[in-house]
């Protein structure tokens, strides 16, 4: 039987999930001819040397395609014109996403560069197989707070429904859904939807959403200032330090993501919650091993909430003198990407427990599924960030 000829096209591929698809791609799986070609696109330009991905012959790396400019034809044209081996797409993982805090022009923005990423790629690529989404734990309504509908209905399900109005219209995941569903009706491609909690993970660039980038940067600052086993507080509050929640390491998205991909018999339509383990665990747990990773003694929150993006701002002349002592990558702190309501939206106001349920999920992967403990999910990401010179 001859070898498959899939071309694996991430969108996105300098975010967290989306360079862990690509990372994933280049070290062989599933396995080392599973694919023959792996196209990353990015906004930025992002070197081979930064981004901590394996050398590869199948492997291309295209920046500066924007999905807005122009009309369809223009994205069309560029994509043709930029992507050697367009025509040869089988597999598309979509993890590009634009914030913007108004709920609507958030919506506009992101079903619009679906809708042209994906219409191009039918164009132009007629093996098209299938498509990867993700959505979130945001789609149970988790970041509603006191209106979250399902508190009383965890671990969360696959089969809940949507969140109810006036809340669901100012949510981006469904109409993307609703979008795909509508574009592949009736055509040789399928797609599913990937629901992760908390995405823990490893990022070359700035990125805002990402909490380890900045618990880290956070860790690594408290260790310098404060030194080896001094005592670090629970940035959050006592609600949220025993709250029972899944986290989502970014490789076990990416791994899970493409052999979804790879099984449409299992996948097509379907939405999938993602989880490191089966077993939710909390902050209580967490945090002393996360500030172990640093040579710091993690302990009980007392009271004063911390927002690490804040703390980092606020003292920004100790980390840049942190970054010249130890030959550190600059560009993190105190600028316009320090994003400060992730990392307190999570540690300070997340109440309310919201763990995932996993039984579709491990249903559907199998005997390839893989589960990792708190210590493997946050170490790697913090092993990555330490081997970019991020942190020392």
């Amino acid at each position: 039987m001859p070898a498959p000829t899939n071309h694996a096209l991430v969108f996105g591929a300098s975010g967290i999930s989306g360079w862990a698809v690509v990372n994933a791609l280049l070290n062989g799986y599933p396995d080392a001819d599973t694919f023959t070609r792996v196209t990353a696109l990015t906004n930025r330009p992002l070197p081979q040397e930064s981004s901590q991905w394996p050398p590869s012959e199948k492997f291309q790396a295209i920046d500066g395609i924007d999905l807005l400019a122009g009309e369809q034809a223009d994205l069309d044209h560029a994509l043709k014109q930029r992507v050697p081996g367009i025509d040869t797409v089988t597999h598309v993982y979509f993890f590009a996403y634009i914030l913007n805090m108004e709920p609507q022009q958030e919506i506009q923005a992101n079903v619009k560069i679906l809708r042209r990423a994906v219409t191009a790629i039918q164009t132009l690529s007629p093996g098209l197989k299938f498509v990867v989404l993700p959505a979130g734990a945001k789609a149970y309504g988790i970041h509603l707070l006191d209106d979250f509908p399902f508190k009383d209905q965890v671990p969360l399900r696959e089969s809940l429904p949507r969140i109810p109005e006036p809340f669901a219209s100012q949510l981006f995941y469904y109409p993307q859904i609703d979008l795909l569903q509508s574009l592949s009706e009736g055509k040789s491609w399928s797609y599913c939807t990937v629901m992760p909690d908390l995405v823990v993970g490893f990022v070359p660039n700035n990125n805002f959403c990402c909490l380890a980038q900045w618990l880290a940067l956070y860790l690594s600052l408290h260790r310098e200032i404060s030194g080896e086993g001094a005592e670090v507080a629970f940035p959050g509050n006592p609600e949220t330090w025993t709250v029972k929640s899944n986290d989502s390491n970014q490789d076990v998205i990416a791994r899970f993501s493409i052999y979804a991909s790879l099984h449409p018999e299992i996948s097509a339509g379907e939405r999938f919650n993602v989880a490191d383990s089966a077993e939710p665990s909390t902050w209580e747990t967490k945090w002393p091993i996360l500030c172990e990773y640093f040579g710091l003694t993690g302990v009980a929150p007392d009271g004063t909430c911390v927002d690490p993006v804040q703390f980092l701002t606020e003292n920004k002349d100790k980390w840049f003198a942190m970054e010249a002592k130890y030959g550190l990558e600059t560009g993190r702190v105190a600028n316009d990407r320090s994003f400060p309501y992730l990392p307190i939206g999570i540690l300070s106001m997340m109440k309310c427990d919201r763990q995932l349920d996993s039984t579709k999920t491990h249903a559907a992967w199998g005997k390839a599924t893989e589960e990792l403990d708190v210590k493997q999910s946050w170490y790697t990401a913090f092993d990555r960030f330490r081997t970019a010179r991020i942190i020392p």
